[in-house]
């Protein structure tokens, strides 16, 4: 009886949350996502080149230029250095500039891409120097220029674990989006910071902490099985 008791609290309980707060959590979960994949699509689309780059023109690279990479790579350094609590309050006036305000989903997107960039740039080259010296030779002797290694040979081969850096990068992001409810970017963290901590409400912070964990296993999940699907070499499930 008493496990039957202990169901029908927890089916209350759940029923009042979704009456009172399923909208608002629904609101989050969106904003959530909307924080997480705007800035993870942008954070590509500047990382990428600069991965490539700093990979590139490393000692030892395909085209080696020290001094580049050298600058790239203390960028890339000083970006991952920084707290992102401290980065959201530094680069609030970039942001007012850039979004017009820094409250909100769309002003969390600016610091989400600043800090997500160099991480992505980072993970970019540590993908492609995974790739075996043995193949860029074979191109090399085959008469291959160095856009043409870039593009036919070094990327096709790192995508396996491009793909799990993506999906790192994303699940890294969403713990982010989290923190950025703190200044009032909004999302789940927000919601778990005004209702979990400031009014006492832990049932709303575990809806909210259970909703970050299934999006992170989702986004886990995916990376996985599309690294594993496309990955040639039969080292996708590693």
């Amino acid at each position: 009886m008493q496990f039957q008791d202990f169901i029908i609290q927890f089916g209350n309980t759940l029923r009042t949350l979704y009456t009172d707060y399923g909208t608002m959590i629904g609101q989050g979960v969106l904003e959530t996502l909307f924080m997480t994949f705007t800035s993870i699509a942008v954070a590509y689309i500047l990382g990428i080149p600069i991965g490539i780059v700093t990979e590139v023109t490393r000692k030892g690279g395909i085209y080696p230029i020290p001094v580049l990479n050298g600058f790239l790579g203390f960028i890339i350094n000083i970006g991952r250095s920084i707290p992102f609590i401290i980065l959201l309050v530094f680069v609030m006036p970039v942001t007012r500039q850039i979004a017009g305000t820094t409250i909100g989903p769309k002003a969390a997107t600016v610091p989400l891409i600043i800090a997500a960039t160099p991480f992505v740039a980072r993970m970019v080259e540590s993908s492609l120097r995974e790739v075996d010296g043995g193949v860029i030779e074979a191109a090399k002797a085959m008469g291959a220029n160095t856009r043409q290694i870039i593009y036919k040979v070094l990327l096709p081969e790192a995508r396996p674990s491009l793909i799990m850096g993506a999906s790192l990068a994303t699940i890294t992001l969403v713990g982010y989006t989290a923190m950025a409810g703190v200044v009032g970017g909004r999302g789940l963290g927000d919601i778990a910071l005004r209702y979990g901590y400031y009014r006492y409400q832990p049932d709303v912070m575990i809806v909210t902490i259970v909703l970050l964990v299934i999006m992170v296993q989702i986004i886990q999940s995916i990376g996985h099985s599309i690294s594993k699907k496309i990955d040639k070499r039969g080292k996708g499930e590693n």
